[in-house]
């Protein structure tokens, strides 16, 4: 279920019509979560706008240091140390995130499941794989996956994991989590705009300091330099899987690094998809779904959401949109 930094939404830009504010846009890139994140806040003035990035980049830290699996000291190491062992009382903020991750498996039929990283590595897409895992190996690396078996208990506030081996990982949830997180931060601070983008999953408030809307170009899959639409993000977020790198190909057929947690067999049929809701958690978590998915089950979950969209690109490099998205398929 990792991702890889999205290919399909290639850059976002500025346009539109509006009036001059005075205001200034302030940018800065830097690694957080093991990714890149790029915050840009709209200020009365640099100094200001350089304070509210730094104020965003504590509460990326801080939500790091809640969720992280590779952090001992985390409560998510905790909850994974005492699988099969015992229930972990946790903070409210991480148990409402893992009680939201539940409902999302429900919805998509387990194919969104923290627990996924409990799958043995048998898949390798570094080049070093020489023949297809058996049968039987593929059986075995799913055992300890499964949301069912993350146990809630809301009156002691505990999370128990059942099965020892078993962990949970944020890695197809994080980062939108994140970057909601960062952006509520701000909005509660009266930063009247800005970005947060988290490798590609990004969420906006408000507009340019000129008053233009952001847009994101959506690239041609069959010429990814090209831009076939624009799409404005007013208020809202989006969230990229794709599948243009990372896979093997044995006999003939390609299998590509996004496993169904479900199967343990990499996910067939989708090259990528993109999400757009207002939250960048749920769309972080259902781009992962619907890929897995595939494209008429995870078209029939989307058209059923409210406030949710999708692009899909199946394997044939055909479009496929949701009701809600307004642009001509055939690029």
């Amino acid at each position: 279920m990792r991702k890889l930094v999205p290919l399909f939404i290639v850059f976002f830009v500025i346009a539109g019509f509006g009036q001059e504010r005075k205001y200034v846009t302030v940018h800065r890139t830097q690694k957080l979560m093991g990714s890149r994140f790029e915050i840009t806040v709209v200020a009365a003035n640099e100094e200001i706008g350089y304070i509210n990035i730094d104020e965003a980049i504590a509460e990326i830290t801080r939500i790091e240091n809640l969720i992280s699996s590779w952090n001992p000291e985390s409560e998510t190491s905790l909850i994974n140390k005492n699988a099969g062992i015992r229930p972990v009382k946790v903070s409210m903020e991480l148990f409402k995130l893992i009680e939201r991750t539940k409902q999302i498996s429900e919805i998509t039929d387990g194919a969104f499941d923290i627990s996924y990283s409990s799958m043995d590595e048998i898949w390798q897409f570094d080049g070093s794989m020489t023949y297809m895992p058996t049968k039987e190996a593929i059986r075995k690396s799913i055992a300890k996956v499964g949301y069912q078996k993350i146990i809630l208990n809301s009156d002691d506030r505990t999370v128990f994991l059942k099965q020892k081996g078993m962990k949970i990982s944020f890695g197809a949830i994080g980062k939108g989590y994140a970057a909601d997180k960062a952006k509520e931060l701000l909005v509660s601070k009266q930063v009247v705009a800005g970005i947060i983008n988290a490798s590609g999953d990004l969420t906006t408030w408000g507009t340019k300091a000129s008053g233009e809307k952001w847009l994101i170009g959506i690239a041609n899959p069959l010429s990814k330099d090209k831009i076939f639409s624009w799409l404005p993000i007013v208020e809202s977020s989006v969230a990229t899987s794709g599948n243009y790198e990372k896979f093997v190909i044995f006999d003939g057929k390609k299998y590509t690094h996004i496993i169904d947690p479900r199967t343990g067999y990499p996910s067939q049929g989708v090259n990528s998809v993109s999400i757009f809701a207002k939250s960048a958690e749920l769309c972080d978590a259902l781009a992962t779904a619907v890929f897995i998915m595939g494209k008429d089950a995870g078209l029939s979950l989307i058209n059923q959401l409210g406030g949710t969209e999708v692009i899909l690109v199946d394997s044939e490099n055909k479009i496929h949109k949701s009701s809600g998205i307004l642009f001509d398929n055939n690029p």
